[in-house]
């Protein structure tokens, strides 16, 4: 009897992962458990990368913070048209 294949971690970039196991598969700072949404919040609302840093004790890097964000707006490019909510007039 086979044994049921299980995923495995997806490195997403340098410093990004996702990982079944860890956060239910949701993309976290390698050899964290924080998520890289928690830290994508934080840039939003404008929070300095160093504080962001700060708050995790330095685990994360202004690198790995910057990935995150170049990841997410090459996401958003590739996928913006899925969130039209209405054509802008000509």
């Amino acid at each position: 009897m086979k044994k049921p294949t299980r995923a495995k971690p997806q490195l997403l970039g340098r410093y990004i992962v996702a990982d079944p196991k860890i956060c239910h598969g949701q993309p976290t700072f390698r050899g964290t458990r924080i998520m890289v949404s928690q830290v994508l919040a934080l840039v939003a609302r404008g929070m300095d990368w160093d504080s962001i840093s700060e708050r995790w004790d330095g685990s994360i890097s202004r690198e790995a913070i910057a990935e995150a964000v170049r990841l997410s707006n090459q996401a958003f490019l590739e996928h913006a048209h899925e969130y039209l909510v209405e054509p802008v007039p000509a």
